[in-house]
């Protein structure tokens, strides 16, 4: 039974919320009306006010803040501080002073975050591609806008867009930016709202604005003639794969790779990258390829280092001698952030509704919104230029009688029956009236009256052509091809991002080139690693090792061997001998833990070496147990250097050891007893941590103590120790295999 509330009187001074009803009650409420009145006005709040941009290339926080330079002026003249800046954007967006100024950083020349940056910049606005050249304060900085703003505000007076109220209905806003070329392409922008994300690459506006004449002349055209990749701000290059791009294009989603791009220095055996895809920033291609040398991935770099300065974005990687530089790079390009995937997704507001769009479709949407700007400007100058011509045509008629004009003023005792007057006496209306009525006395002589009325024609003639274009689609179309023209001409900067075709091979790991020579190997007990060459051994004395360590194997091998070191935690870590430097008998070594990154407190507890995964892992387990594994088990097809689940973890390992084909060995239990057994007799596993069977039965309290070879000879009768089935107890030692055990 559920417990009832134990009911607790507070005194009246004790209740702050007494008059509030229903205040602190606690009250049930259904999950999915919670989210309904509570989530889903959040979620539809950052999609349609925050994070996804609309059909002009803005985001509601970009558009406040270039509106509000707008109307300080700052289109001419000279820069102004940023916090002035953005405390007068905090009337049209109600946000803190921090997002309002991040959001003017990445607007700016400065930054180098846009292709065609809206804001021009004074002092330090950081980079867009390093995450550790911060931006100065707002306080220090100054800033103003770009020429090409004002293709943003292009007749914005003219009533070619909606204005709303902002947040407490002090001020008016722009729903949108009547802007006069598709700026949704020409910038990159990206937005993550609520279960939907936003992420629209930068195109060249050259390019934009000719794919956009062509489309509004044919609306079926193929914009891929023309407009072949994205281009970005930092350069780099595309790496153009026509389905991937066909499909973007298309559906407005995929992804395209875009490349570093680099110069060899070969007098300095150095490489000097200084443009870089725009997902990654300097510090992560750098930390990226620290990691790849101390793995051993990349043993050709010598020294890599940010050299950017005034001058602009450059990493420089110093490399060994006799590497091959362009190889090199073709590596890092693989293993790096050196080159990244851009990902798309052309997710644009369109009439409040959020929408994928390939970029001809976005385009289409765009030239109908432009359409609308101009009809609606139009429209505007038409009412214009009809109000104007209207006064005009008042002011003509009392040319014929300037006299008579004045006498009518003249003669009229109140001042509120001068306009009837005037209406009567010139058969006017009342707007033509109040017109003639507000002209000063200075300008009432026919040379003034003569110029305003020789306007009358033109402006029929304007009146009569702003309505053929209200009347004619084909007359807005070639009013938005000659503006797109105007901005093309004026705006347009050569590409930057270079378009480079994928070689065959270049989503192929190159087999990578490993210098192959004999070599010796050694591995302790305590987990140190030596490799050492047959010429430096023949002139080394005695091997070096850590206090109480010993050496657990050493064998003959080659430098392009694979090494399999198999730890305490059943995991086995891959590496080749030539991941390991080559050194002397008087080393120490490499230990093995720290050289492969083990986890903290693993270590290495046996050594094989291969180089075709032929022939078998054997564990002997401390009950008795071996499991025999086929070592193709450990073989991979990618270059994965650690596996997990290498051998059983239920039972404690009493022996591990690799064979090539099946031998005797010596199998001796804690009791004494011991057992000679053919591992042939026992069959091979592909499962890593297969527990295995049992070979040898012990006594309660005894386990399997010592694994060895066995030597021929070394019993005199051997068939003692032996058995026909399995499992086994073995046998103690004879009188006479005593005697020749203490004598060996």
């Amino acid at each position: 039974m559920p417990r009832k509330p134990r009911k607790t009187e507070e005194k009246p001074e004790m209740q702050p919320n007494a008059h509030i009803l229903g205040a602190g009650e606690v009250v049930e409420q259904d999950i999915t009306e919670t989210l309904e009145t509570n989530y889903m006005p959040y979620a539809m709040s950052v999609i349609l006010s925050r994070a996804i941009p609309e059909i002009d290339g803005f985001k509601p926080s970009h558009r406040k803040l270039l509106y509000t330079m707008y109307k300080m002026g700052l289109l001419s003249g000279g820069t102004i501080k940023s916090a002035n800046i953005v405390g007068r954007t905090m009337q049209l967006n109600p946000h803190g002073d921090g997002p309002i100024y991040e959001t003017m950083v990445r607007l700016t020349r400065g930054n180098e975050a846009l292709l065609h940056p809206y804001i021009q910049s004074k002092g330090n606005f950081g980079k867009a591609y390093s995450r550790n050249m911060q931006y100065a304060a707002s306080r220090y900085t100054e800033a103003k806008l770009e020429p090409i703003a004002a293709e943003l505000f292009a007749d914005i007076d003219k009533d070619t867009v909606d204005f709303v109220d902002n947040y407490d209905s002090t001020m008016k806003e722009p729903t949108l930016f009547p802007v006069t070329f598709p700026s949704v392409l020409v910038n990159a922008n990206t937005g993550i709202a609520v279960g939907m994300a936003s992420s629209i690459c930068s195109f060249n506006l050259r390019e934009v604005c000719e794919a956009t004449q062509a489309l509004v002349k044919d609306a079926d055209f193929d914009v891929s003639e023309i407009l072949r990749a994205p281009d970005f701000v930092g350069g780099g290059q595309i790496v153009y794969d026509e389905a991937q791009m066909q499909e973007i294009f298309r559906t407005g989603r995929g992804s395209f790779k875009v490349r570093s791009k680099y110069t060899v220095d070969k007098s300095n055996h150095c490489i000097d990258v200084t443009q870089i895809p725009p997902t990654t920033t300097a510090e992560a291609i750098i930390e990226k390829i620290v990691e790849k040398v101390k793995s051993g991935a990349a043993r050709e770099i010598a020294d890599v280092r940010d050299e950017t300065d005034k001058k602009g974005l450059k990493i420089t990687i110093d490399y060994k001698r006799g590497a091959d530089p362009d190889k090199l790079m073709k590596k890092l390009f693989r293993m790096t952030p050196l080159e990244d995937s851009f990902a798309c997704n052309f997710n644009v507001l369109i009439a409040g509704v959020p929408r994928v769009l390939g970029v001809r479709d976005l385009l289409l949407e765009w030239i109908a919104f432009r359409s609308e700007c101009v009809r609606r400007r139009t429209y505007f100058e038409l009412a214009r230029a009809k109000e104007r011509l209207h006064l005009l045509e008042g002011l003509q008629k009392i040319l014929l009688d300037i006299d008579k004009a004045i006498r009518i003023i003249r003669s009229t005792d109140e001042e509120a029956e001068v306009v009837p007057n005037l209406m009567i006496g010139f058969g006017i209306d009342k707007t033509q009236a109040e017109y003639v009525a507000e002209i000063k006395l200075r300008h009432l002589n026919r040379e003034y009256i003569l110029k305003r009325t020789a306007d009358i024609a033109e402006l029929r003639e304007q009146i009569a052509d702003m309505e053929d274009i209200l009347q004619s689609r084909a007359r807005v179309k070639r009013i938005l091809v000659s503006e797109l023209q105007a901005v093309a001409e004026k705006y347009a900067i050569p590409r930057r991002s270079e378009i480079v075709y994928a070689e065959a091979d270049d989503d192929e790991d190159e087999a990578e080139e490993i210098p192959d020579y004999p070599v010796h190997l050694f591995f302790t007990k305590g987990g140190y690693f030596k490799k050492i060459t047959p010429q430096s051994l023949r002139m080394s004395g005695e091997q070096k090792l850590k206090e109480g360590d010993s050496l657990l194997l050493s064998m003959e091998a080659t430098n392009s061997t694979d090494l399999l070191f198999f730890t305490d935690r059943c995991q086995v870590y891959k590496a080749k001998a030539a991941d390991f430097e080559d050194t002397k008998a008087s080393a120490l070594g490499d230990y093995v833990p720290t050289k492969l990154h083990m986890d903290p407190g693993e270590a290495a507890v046996y050594m094989a070496v291969t180089t075709d995964y032929r022939g078998y892992m054997l564990f002997f387990f401390e009950n008795g147990r071996l499991a025999k594994v086929d070592l193709s088990a450990y073989a991979t097809k990618t270059n994965r250097k650690k596996l997990i689940k290498a051998y059983c973890e239920k039972f404690p390992v009493a022996a591990m050891l690799q064979i090539e084909v099946d031998r005797e060995l010596v199998v001796q239990s804690s009791s004494g007893r011991l057992l000679l057994l053919n591992t042939g007799a026992v069959a091979p596993k592909t499962t890593k941590d297969t527990q295995g069977v049992v070979v040898m039965t012990l006594k309660k309290g005894h386990r399997v103590a010592l694994v060895r070879d066995y030597r021929e000879g070394e019993f005199q009768k051997p068939a003692r120790y032996r058995t026909r089935t399995l499992p086994a107890a073995g046998a103690l030692l004879s009188a006479e295999d005593t005697g020749e055990q203490l004598t060996l």
